[in-house]
């Protein structure tokens, strides 16, 4: 069997090998576009890579290109969320007589053979190891067949790990802590001296009864706030388990509700009770979760989990005795405690570090405010 592979088109398939394998990009899907490919690596200093095979014959042609490019990042910007999006614009056809010239965000190469690749000033610069990468090739069916190989375990290899982060997982944890308050709420009216012993006061915290800032949150002042905290708890605590599993689930809301209740016990100095500052934790989750993963959430991050926690900061400024403070520590010590848990394959031993120290100075600043300011 003989197959007859082009330059241009072996350089295409070597790229895309390369960058897929070696850099995990993705191929993405781009609409009203020919003899173009694109690549995505949210992570990556070039978050977007476009192979373009079309010919460009003069400088207008070229501009038009660009254009194009930066009207397709634009799209790529709202989708993800991103204030800035490098491009690598990589072109495989362009006349010889045209200059490229600079242009914010996009890097345009113009590549005709495979050594233009490995020149030191050319994509080599960026990306070292594609002086050196290489793949065996005895004939051209054995190339396509190497590169289809490579590219389909990298897939597989990635959606196995999507999948074991997003497939559905038998709920526990969530169905335990809604029975933990309803028994707490069950208890506290037949016996009010528990609700007396466990209830969030500044004051009685900075005498000594430090396990208030923990025990607050299983407490709820009457059936119609145990009732909306235990479905919003269904809701919310189901998707963050499934996202990132019991143990990691457990750290965010216990830490969030310490977090909440510091917060809460610094600005508003008064009585509170609820969990609703860790049910903010768990939305604080959600929002650094959904934006490394914002690809896969698609429209979410923006249509519902953004708009939820806007709505309902909105609901606690305007409406008296909801204790905001709370919600509020427990959005941001969500986020951070997220950052140092990391989710999935997203964050790297830095940035865990980086949320690890971020989490314990924004709780020593709080117990700083609350007991030696």
């Amino acid at each position: 069997m003989s197959l007859t592979v082009n330059n241009r088109d072996e350089i295409i398939m070597r790229l895309v090998h390369y960058f897929v394998t070696e850099e995990n990009y993705q191929p993405i899907i781009v609409n009203g576009v020919k003899n173009e490919i694109w690549l995505e690596n949210l992570e990556a200093p070039y978050r977007i890579i476009r192979i373009n095979s079309n010919y460009i014959h003069n400088n207008d042609q070229l501009i038009f290109d660009n254009y194009k490019v930066k009207s397709i990042a634009k799209q790529v910007k709202k989708k993800t969320l991103s204030f800035k999006v490098n491009i690598l614009n990589i072109l495989l056809d362009l006349n010889e007589d045209i200059n490229i010239q600079e242009d914010k965000n996009i890097d345009t190469f113009n590549i005709k053979t495979l050594k233009d690749v490995r020149k030191d000033n050319g994509l080599s610069s960026l990306f070292p190891k594609l002086k050196t990468f290489t793949l065996n090739k005895e004939n051209n069916v054995e190339l396509i067949v190497n590169i289809t190989n490579d590219i389909n375990k990298k897939t597989e290899k990635n959606n196995i790990n999507y999948e074991n982060i997003f497939k559905p997982k038998k709920i526990i944890v969530t169905k335990v802590l809604i029975v933990i308050n309803i028994m707490m709420f069950i208890f506290s009216v037949l016996y009010p001296n528990i609700f007396n012993l466990f209830f969030l006061n500044s004051d009685l915290v900075k005498t000594g009864d430090y396990w208030r800032l923990f025990t607050a949150a299983f407490l709820h002042a009457n059936i119609i706030h145990l009732l909306v905290n235990m479905y919003s708890l269904y809701i919310i605590g189901t998707q963050v388990e499934t996202f990132l599993g019991k143990k990691k689930f457990l750290i965010v809301y216990f830490g969030t509700a310490i977090l909440a209740s510091l917060m809460s016990a610094v600005i508003t100095q008064g009585n509170s009770v609820g969990a609703s500052g860790a049910l903010f934790g768990l939305l604080g989750c959600l929002l650094y979760f959904g934006y490394h993963y914002r690809v896969y959430f698609g429209s979410v991050l923006t249509s519902q989990i953004i708009p939820v926690i806007v709505i309902n900061l909105l609901i606690g400024f305007t409406v008296p005795m909801i204790d905001n403070a709370a919600h509020i520590g427990g959005l941001i010590g969500g986020v951070f405690l997220t950052m140092a848990i990391g989710v999935g394959k997203k964050d790297d031993k830095a940035t865990m570090i980086n949320g690890t120290i971020v989490s314990f100075i924004y709780m020593a600043f709080l117990a700083y405010l609350l007991f030696l300011n």
